[in-house]
């Protein structure tokens, strides 16, 4: 069921009346549904085509789309001055029951949750007065809801599949594991979809990544991106939204696929998807904002959202699943990235000098010699956390590393839960206990050491094996070194105070 009317959008001085669809409703039947652009509704499509035209409400020639969003995340460190633009202009927000806040980055993650920092104080007060005056529900510092803003969205069932997702933060392709076209956008946008529900946006290009076979023993989601950006670079997915295909991606978990959609950033993505299946369904059934009465009948409309057979992509990309190891980056951005196996690069073999300098030039901030081997590289901190790498089986993953093992004198580890909810899962699996009892810190859920805006910071040269997202300079503090790894490398990383090969640890590592 459509509905005409409501605000009106206003760009470059024209006025537009726009229809609102995109409620996620089951009765739309995307293949029969007329395309705005005109083109043929019987034509196979990518579900990302599917999703982008269910919610097109403008479109005109040479200018972006205007799309209606399902899902608005908001937190503390990008939405002030969005808020603080409505209140200027008299404005309130569109649809408040469409947006949910939560603190994250800024959050303190030792007991107590007491910032050192008074611009994260300001910052988080100041989300908890604009949500009081806007309508806006927030899972505050001290409600068990709160968390990293990609960790709770799913696990409380705000993310769902088929929805327009978006949020103030890069990483919001995350929620695209669920079948969503979800992305990140700016704070000017952050104020625009408050306060008309929509955003205009240059449609991307499709692509497909399809892995095809089977993960080995020991190689993870996090792996299997890392090897993605390693292999094709991470300009490769610029101007396209990806959507991942293949055995090796039906076989992943929930929250091993929203790993891979969450890295899909460092491709060059604007997002990154998987079409839903049985394993999406049974992820959200009973969460706490998911369909009640007609969840099955919600169920069904998820399921139905799949590229048809013979669609069409911008560009197709193939990888094998069996060749993939458990991975660690070496430089400064996440295509520098190599399998644990290897020696790292040597300039001096390398013919083309932009490549050659860029090497050089990761080696002397790292700190690192050429030819090296992976495992000779010496950490001094482990981070396991993110919102790439903390919920209850990424910390599960890790804690049988650990288990009967202790952390190496000398190294700094931090495991922090994604949101409160994980914590508290874990608690009462005793994952907790096998942590600390190991030498490591247990926290409280945050952004944390992911990136240098709050208290946990890496040192300048020091180096940090880290279950985040990004290696760049600087990203953990200033002059700090990272490494990206999975949680089973970065707890091995923690224990022997250096990288290892999880697959030689002396017992099985076991399947997700």
């Amino acid at each position: 069921m459509a509905v005409y009317g409501g605000p009106r959008v206003f760009r470059d001085g024209k006025t537009v009346q726009f229809l609102i669809t995109g409620r996620g409703k089951a009765e739309i039947d995307l293949k029969k549904r007329k395309a705005a652009d005109g083109s043929d509704t019987m034509a196979p499509k990518t579900i990302i085509d599917k999703i982008w035209e269910n919610h097109l409400v403008h479109r005109e020639e040479g200018k972006p789309d205007l799309l209606y969003i399902d899902l608005h995340l908001v937190h503390e460190v990008t939405s002030p001055q969005a808020f603080e633009g409505l209140r200027m202009n008299g404005r309130k927000v569109r649809r408040p029951d469409l947006t949910f806040a939560t603190v994250d980055h800024n959050v303190a993650t030792t007991k107590g949750r007491v910032s050192k920092d008074p611009v994260s104080k300001k910052q988080m007060s100041t989300l908890e007065k604009n949500c009081q005056e806007f309508g806006i529900p927030l899972a505050g510092i001290n409600h068990p809801d709160q968390g990293i803003v990609h960790v709770i969205g799913p696990e409380l069932g705000l993310t769902q599949p088929g929805k327009t997702i978006v949020c103030g933060d890069s990483h919001t392709s995350t929620h695209g594991a669920f079948g969503a076209i979800a992305f990140g956008i700016g704070t000017s946008e952050v104020e625009h979809v408050l306060a008309t529900q929509t955003l205009w946006q240059k449609r991307p290009k499709t692509m497909q990544i399809k892995i095809n076979g089977k993960l080995g023993p020991g190689v993870t989601a996090k792996d299997l991106i890392l090897a993605i950006i390693a292999k094709f670079g991470i300009g490769v997915g610029t101007g396209h939204i990806v959507e991942y295909t293949g055995e090796a991606i039906r076989n992943l978990s929930m929250e091993e696929r929203m790993t891979v959609c969450n890295m899909s950033i460092e491709a060059g993505a604007r997002a990154g998807l998987i079409s839903p299946d049985e394993t999406t369904i049974s992820f959200l059934r009973g969460r706490k904002y998911a369909p009640k009465e007609d969840f099955e009948e919600k169920a069904a409309y998820w399921l139905s959202l799949a590229s048809d057979e013979g669609a069409v992509y911008d560009k197709t990309l193939e990888m094998d699943a069996a060749e993939i190891e458990p991975q660690v980056t070496w430089g400064t951005n996440p295509s520098m990235c190599l399998p644990v196996s290897e020696k790292l690069p040597d300039p001096a073999e390398i013919n083309d000098p932009g490549e050659r300098q860029a090497v050089e030039k990761a080696l002397q901030y790292m700190g690192l010699e050429p030819g090296m081997k992976i495992t000779d590289i010496p950490v001094q901190h482990v981070f396991i956390g993110s919102c790439t790498n903390s919920r209850l089986a990424d910390l599960r993953a890790a804690a049988e590393i650990v288990k009967g093992r202790h952390v190496r004198e000398g190294v700094r580890a931090l495991i922090v839960p994604g949101s409160q909810s994980v914590k508290a899962q874990a608690e009462e699996e005793g994952l907790d206990k096998i942590f600390t009892e190991a030498g490591f810190e247990w926290r409280e859920s945050g952004c944390s050491m992911c990136l240098a805006m709050n208290d946990d910071i890496v040192p300048a040269g020091e180096r940090c094996a880290s279950t985040s997202n990004r290696n760049f300079e600087g990203r953990q503090g200033t002059g700090a070194r990272t490494h990206l790894v999975s949680p089973e490398m970065a707890a091995a990383a923690a224990i022997y105070g250096k990288f290892v090969d999880v697959r030689k640890l002396g017992q099985t590592v076991p399947a997700r």
